[in-house]
């Protein structure tokens, strides 16, 4: 069923008149659309922000316990199967979701008292289902509440993977690759900072700015911040705002975007008159980032299969004031121009290095995902291949920390083409961001940053080429 026959079904049905209403009524509706359908949690929230009758304070309470509890659902599964009479995994996702609901904002939400959280589930529940699943719903969470200190979870010396699924939040499958990659303690903290709520970070846009007068801005109306970890165009504001409604935003001072992405705009080292492609171009991020350092002089073509989608950079990059970007809607394999002096190609990927923006995709995604993506990475690149000028150069980049869908590709397509050179990022990137092959490699835990990757490929001229 599609997201707009859910969204129909819901609205038609009279018995589920009003029983989505508030904050918490709202939440089990958007989780209740992420477990039966493929759309992502922030096409949902957005959408509900947007529309629906909640405002200021209320609004931030729903981001918080949607975030909170996708992200760690597989916590709060464990708890609730410990004390739910049957299995918890077969109650309906209605029945589940509001149990989730609550017992997230009883064990991270302080501001909440625990009476309140109960009686609003119990409630919920009864609306739907009648008086005796109210019953159960307000028996299980009253003796959580009671017991929330001493819970149990799995013996991490009897069963390690069990434990860090269960107390982490991390599928098991996920849990044994990245122990057997970072051992015990990497994994323990990558997983840490997983989980941890998510940042927001700025672009400042020197085609409207320059840094020193928009950080006057943000301390004119007291906006606490810390300027960027790696590049100094970039700041991270210490608390989660809407920043998108102040004035500056509209004047295209400032694009929402994490340094990671910036780090492969960087690698690219574009210049003022390059003629660059970006083949998965949508939103437009990093389209946009390399018309800033391209001085809005030259030529980015930017592609995108979908034409909705480059609807919307159309939209940013007018905030922006970026001039020199051109789209092209089609299938990036199926493009043919000459030659370009640069190409990025920032890959579809599984998207592991942004669990704390995204958490859902831990629970959406499967260890097969990995295997399937991985073979549209190789077309990508190999495509690429026959888009970039003789000692041009071409970056492929991710935000994902799996070596399979990083350095595999790039080894893979260096093996096929033995008329490009992997080069060493160290130059055009800050120290601290490179991996053993030369590479950028940024880990959550690490970084304090997205995970992802990026690597530098130049096409040899040909009194170079063997």
């Amino acid at each position: 069923m599609s997201e707009r026959q859910n969204q129909q079904q819901e609205k038609e049905a009279p018995e589920n008149a009003g029983l989505f209403a508030g904050v918490r009524g709202t939440a089990v509706k958007i989780l209740n659309r992420i477990e039966r359908t493929d759309s992502y949690l922030d096409k949902l929230l957005d959408y509900e922000l947007k529309n629906s009758e909640i405002s200021g304070p209320d609004k931030a309470l729903l981001y918080e316990i949607v975030h909170g509890v996708v992200r760690w659902t597989g916590r709060l599964d464990w708890i609730l199967s410990g004390f739910y009479k049957g299995q918890f995994s077969k109650a309906l996702p209605l029945m589940k979701n509001a149990l989730r609901v609550a017992l997230y904002q009883i064990m991270f939400l302080d501001k909440v008292p625990e009476y309140a959280a109960v009686n609003e589930a119990v409630e919920f529940v009864k609306k739907f289902q009648g008086q005796k699943p109210a019953d159960i719903t307000n028996a299980i969470l009253r003796n959580i509440a009671r017991n929330k200190n001493s819970l149990r979870y799995p013996d991490p010396e009897e069963n390690l993977i069990g434990y860090y699924s269960a107390y982490y939040s991390h599928p098991q499958w996920m849990v044994k690759r990245w122990l057997s990659r970072y051992g015990r303690e990497g994994a323990e903290k990558l997983m840490i900072a997983n989980n941890e709520r998510p940042y927001l970070t700025l672009r400042i846009n020197q085609l409207k700015v320059n840094p020193a007068e928009f950080l006057r801005l943000m301390d004119s109306v007291n906006l606490k911040y810390s300027t960027g970890l790696y590049i100094p165009e970039y700041c991270r504001l210490h608390n989660l705002t809407n920043i998108s409604s102040w004035e500056y935003f509209a004047q295209g001072y400032f694009a929402i975007q994490d340094e990671s992405a910036g780090l492969a705009c960087r690698l690219l080292d574009v210049e003022p008159g390059m003629r660059v492609l970006d083949m998965c171009a949508a939103p437009g991020g990093k389209s946009a980032y390399l018309a800033d350092l391209m001085g809005n002089s030259g030529e980015i073509t930017a592609l995108d299969y979908f034409e909705s989608r480059l609807n919307l950079l159309h939209q940013n990059n007018e905030r922006l004031g970026v001039t020199n970007v051109k789209t092209i809607a089609t299938d990036a394999l199926e493009h043919t121009a000459e030659p370009y002096d640069r190409v990025l190609l920032d890959a579809p990927c599984t998207g592991f290095g942004t669990f704390s923006k995204k958490p859902d995709i831990k629970w959406k995604k499967e260890l097969v995902d990995i295997h399937n993506v991985s073979k549209i990475q190789s077309q990508l690149l190999n495509k690429a291949a026959t888009l970039v000028k003789d000692d041009g150069v071409i970056v492929y980049s991710t935000c994902t920390i799996e070596p399979d869908e990083n350095f595999e590709i790039v080894r893979k397509f260096l093996a096929a083409h033995p008329d490009f050179r992997l080069e060493d990022a160290s130059p055009f990137v800050p120290a601290g961001v490179t991996d053993e092959n030369g590479c950028v490699q940024t880990l959550p835990h690490i970084h304090k940053a997205d995970g992802a990757f990026a690597a530098r490929l130049r096409k040899l001229p040909k009194n170079e080429k063997v």
